[in-house]
């Protein structure tokens, strides 16, 4: 497969008002379009372009199937004490689940801890984004979402259980830099094989598998995804369906492979307020930080980083060298554009 290095880079502020432009062209309220661009682009800046604008004719196309509801008004049908449970009625990821953050974090100041799950919303996007927010008003937060099968279980050569990601984040003396990991249960994120799509360029083994449940390197013919760590990858997979799916009576994969319907997703954020514990918890954070830059790098390492330290270094570089975008994302979204008659900025035509 040929490779394309054709790249055209763009300042972060310009794709996002572009992002913005062409989610509401598509069908997305002003205010949805905004959050959700915001999200995209936090992702491209800290070099998960998986999760960034490549996602956006996908949105556009799930608002034209009716997957995505854009007259949704996502709100809280039960709870008690520190839980709270919101449907999202297929509202837009972003929106959901920003919701689910602020409301977890609110429920902590009086609680201590807060819970909020939020049933029926659709794709979040990069889910370190919502555990971050919480941390930058001093709390610490876990963030988790479901959906149907797209990854094999572990000794299956079926999809049994999705790419459930998991998101924890403790604040530091830096709000803008707390300890921020964002993971996903798949050996890889299914975006970075459309981003292998997009640029053209194989992926490495034990990503995905054929329709036959074989191993491949052609981004093309990935049908389903394999687990991180076998079946501890799955295992981890399947615990987040039960916290995240069936907390909130709207199982996913059990009424996938039972009855072959896609009931949306789920999502939830748990939110910890540090001065319920009694100490002085983020000084602590970065003296554990402290200890484990400190500690001697191996031969052949790049250094010794922290969870989401990576991520926010790119942030600093893309932020000022721009965001760069591989030729089939950017033709993509041109022909988005034409499509809804979207003003296309500088430089990226």
């Amino acid at each position: 497969m040929a490779e394309v290095s054709d790249m055209v880079a763009i300042d972060a502020d310009s794709l996002r008002t572009f992002a913005a432009d062409l989610l509401g062209a598509g069908g997305f309220s002003a205010d949805q379009a905004e959050q959700t661009a915001d999200v995209l682009v936090w992702a491209n800046l800290r070099g998960a372009d998986s999760h960034g604008v490549l996602r956006i004719p996908r949105y556009v196309e799930m608002v034209e199937l009716g997957l995505i509801n854009p007259k949704a008004e996502p709100g809280q049908v039960s709870g008690k004490g520190a839980v709270a449970v919101i449907d999202a009625q297929r509202a837009p990821g972003a929106v959901a689940m920003n919701l689910a953050a602020r409301t977890a974090a609110q429920l902590s100041d009086l609680h201590g801890i807060g819970w909020c799950a939020v049933r029926a919303i659709t794709h979040a996007g990069a889910i370190g984004y919502y555990a971050q927010q919480a941390a930058r008003t001093g709390h610490v937060a876990i963030a988790m979402t479901a959906s149907k099968p797209l990854m094999i279980y572990h000794g299956s050569r079926a999809e049994g259980v999705s790419t459930n990601p998991i998101a924890i984040a403790a604040p530091t003396i830096d709000p803008d830099r707390p300890l921020l990991l964002d993971m996903s249960t798949a050996s890889v994120a299914i975006g970075k094989i459309m981003a292998a799509r997009d640029a053209g360029k194989p992926i490495p083994s034990g990503w995905g598998v054929d329709e036959k449940g074989e191993e491949t390197s052609d981004p093309r013919k990935v049908k389903a995804v394999l687990p991180m760590a076998g079946a501890k990858g799955s295992g981890l997979s399947l615990m987040i369906e039960v916290l995240a799916s069936l907390m909130v009576a709207n199982p996913l994969i059990s009424v996938a492979l039972t009855e072959g319907r896609d009931p949306g997703g789920n999502g939830l954020v748990a939110a910890l307020d540090p001065s319920a514990f009694g100490n002085d918890f983020t000084l602590e954070v970065d003296r554990l930080r402290s200890a484990i830059k400190d500690l001697p790098p191996a031969a052949g390492s790049s250094g010794v980083y922290l969870p989401g330290e990576r991520g926010f270094d790119e942030m600093e570089r893309r932020s000022s060298t721009g965001v760069p975008l591989v030729q089939g994302t950017r033709s993509r979204l041109l022909a988005l554009a034409k499509k809804l008659n979207v003003a296309v900025p500088q430089g990226l035509a």
